[in-house]
């Protein structure tokens, strides 16, 4: 497990942030890509009084709490696993994620405890651009509940089985369909969890309906408009486990 140094703690604004970031990124992935893992790690049989930590290098660890007393840093919340199989799965990572949302921002404010107020507002406004981890497991906001969205995205991804004339009315959909920021702004990608970008290409999966930037899931345009189903990584990884 790891225990920063005094020493070695994040002290600006920027350094926080980036080792909320790390850690967040590390959770998300768990909640996520890593979920089946996650799920097996947890298991309330086996060991009692799991925490899941996210680290600052992006990683993750499903871990008893540490032993010192009181902590180099606050710990996240004791014993996950005791309600993982009493509880449907989604429900049960639905409460990881919020109980996971709230230690990640004990730690920043840990960190920040000695941060004058406007740097306490500005680190907040930071890690409040971010969607929750939450937001982000539960899919709150799905692109699935955009209609226009949906069927301007779809519409650019199936571009390969249309002439070109067509594919360029497709691509225009597509941008125009991003033209109200109030309404399409919150689409969160499902692998990093970063928030929709009028400059950025997005991909969705066919199979899950859940979105990407292209740079998340390695996919370009020119890759997308010869794919005739796309399957995210999970759900390839599901599939092929079948």
């Amino acid at each position: 497990m790891e225990i920063p140094s005094i020493s070695s703690s994040p002290r600006t604004v920027e350094e926080i942030f980036k080792d909320y970031s790390g850690r967040r990124a590390g959770v998300v992935r768990a909640l996520t890509y890593d979920v089946d893992e996650f799920y097996l790690l947890c298991d309330p049989v086996e060991k009692e009084n799991l925490c899941l930590y996210g680290y600052p290098n992006e990683t993750w660890e499903v871990n008893l709490p540490a032993d010192e007393v009181p902590p180099e840093l606050p710990e996240p919340a004791l014993g996950i696993n005791f309600a993982r199989d009493g509880m449907k799965r989604r429900d049960w990572l639905s409460l990881v994620a919020v109980h996971t949302d709230s230690w990640l921002l004990s730690v920043a404010f840990y960190f920040g405890a000695r941060l004058n107020r406007n740097e306490r507002k500005r680190l907040f406004s930071l890690i409040n651009d971010l969607p929750t981890v939450f937001e982000v497991v539960t899919e709150r906001k799905p692109i699935k509940d955009k209609p226009s969205m949906d069927s301007g995205s779809k519409s650019k991804i199936s571009t390969k089985r249309t002439s070109d004339g067509q594919s360029k009315s497709n691509s225009k959909l597509y941008e125009e369909s991003y033209e109200d920021e109030d309404e399409h702004g919150e689409t969160l990608c499902g692998s990093c969890g970063g928030n929709y970008s009028a400059d950025e290409f997005w991909i969705g999966c066919d199979i899950c309906e859940r979105w990407f930037h292209g740079k998340c899931v390695k996919i370009t345009p020119a890759k997308a408009e010869t794919i005739k189903q796309y399957k995210c990584p999970s759900c390839s990884t599901k599939r092929s486990r079948q």
